[in-house]
């Protein structure tokens, strides 16, 4: 009885948690950076500092110190104590992690959602494919990468496992890279192809076609990061 009335006044020490109704400044900073990263604005190897980039985003070291921490821990920063702070390599390893964990995530969730999704669900996969042509048309890579991402999300969303992209979000990061700089280098037709066939699978209710065909169009960074690794040696490393 004693132990329990102990273990009571513990839990009654506990103060109320004030309710976060807005990302703190440190999450705003390293949203900012992950994301000029993920877009190689902020390209592999460039040289960063916590002085810089508090003075560019009007904000005190202290938050830019805990994003950049995150980031290193995340495999996006170099961290040399007392030296420099510079864009982490693309790493090989870590994209060839992530592909086998997205893929294996996606099929699944497409082969769900060949069975699940109705004739409105199309309708706005199929506006997005739209979009992406529209923005291939205006040259905004940017747009078009957004979309790519729109159409992923809304399969998962529109399967009822909106949970599974968010595990994606978490492991898919270290594609992101590589996804982008083929998209500079051209290569939005082939997506764009790739999605119309996926949605054309989803439209016959074929679990084994979907699966195919999600698993041809996450399969190609296999074949596009030697071709963009040539191009971009010094942006690669296949250490971990």
């Amino acid at each position: 009885m004693a132990t329990t009335q102990k273990q009571t006044h513990r839990l009654q020490s506990l103060h109320t948690l004030k309710t976060v109704t807005a990302p703190s400044v440190a999450d705003q900073v390293f949203d900012v950076l992950q994301q000029r990263i993920l877009s190689l604005k902020l390209s592999p190897n460039t040289k960063i500092s916590e002085v810089e980039v508090a003075k560019m985003l009007g904000v005190s070291r202290q938050p830019v110190r805990e994003s950049f921490k995150r980031l290193a821990k995340l495999g996006f920063l170099d961290i040399r104590p007392q030296s420099r702070t510079t864009i982490s390599l693309i790493s090989e390893d870590a994209v060839l992690r992530a592909r086998f964990i997205r893929s294996a995530l996606e099929v699944k969730t497409i082969q769900a959602a060949s069975l699940q999704l109705d004739e409105p669900d199309h309708a706005a996969l199929s506006g997005i494919i739209d979009e992406q042509r529209a923005a291939i048309g205006a040259e905004d890579v940017d747009k078009f990468h957004s979309l790519d991402e729109a159409f992923h999300m809304q399969i998962c969303d529109r399967a009822g496992l909106g949970f599974v992209w968010d595990v994606i979000l978490d492991c898919k990061a270290h594609m992101d890279r590589v996804r982008r700089l083929s998209l500079d280098e051209g290569a939005q037709h082939v997506t764009l192809n790739e999605h119309i066939e996926i949605l054309n699978a989803l439209k016959r209710r074929d679990t084994e076609l979907a699966a195919d065909a999600m698993t041809r169009h996450l399969d190609r960074i296999l074949v596009l990061i030697n071709s963009l690794k040539a191009q971009n040696h010094d942006w690669f490393t296949t250490s971990q």
